[in-house]
């Protein structure tokens, strides 16, 4: 297992594609948006209710977006969408693609969940996502 998998098992408990999923969507918005944490803001539409919400963990993980800094707003929603805007206004949002989404809710178990997670985690932006 990598590094980078490592830190987001550590920080979020184990690892899990929903997880995964946040910390690609935090890496997407850092890339368009810039990387200071404190210069941008996320809107989570995924709720409180895991697994969906474990999202949130990976957004805060990697783009500094926290709820400790109070720059995430989660709705309750139940939807795998994120939507990032910087201190000048840009912004870009971010869905899961449905088929992904039942792809992970509809093959993920107890037994296969890490080796599941790492195969997420190698796939492309495009593979995974709707952005706009």
């Amino acid at each position: 297992m990598n590094e980078t998998l490592k830190q987001i098992e550590r920080f979020h408990g184990h690892l899990g594609p929903y997880a995964i999923i946040g910390y690609k969507m935090g890496e997407i918005a850092n890339k368009t948006l810039g990387s200071d944490p404190f210069s941008k803001k996320a809107v989570v539409w995924t709720g409180t209710t895991p697994p969906l919400s474990c999202i949130i963990d990976g957004l805060q993980m990697s783009s500094g977006c926290t709820l400790g800094k109070g720059n995430i707003l989660v709705h309750q929603e139940g939807s795998p969408k994120v939507q990032f805007t910087n201190n000048d206004g840009k912004q870009i949002e971010i869905t899961l693609k449905p088929s992904i989404k039942q792809e992970i809710d509809t093959t993920v178990t107890e037994e296969n969940i890490v080796s599941f997670s790492e195969k997420f985690y190698r796939r492309t932006d495009q593979e995974l996502f709707d952005i706009s």
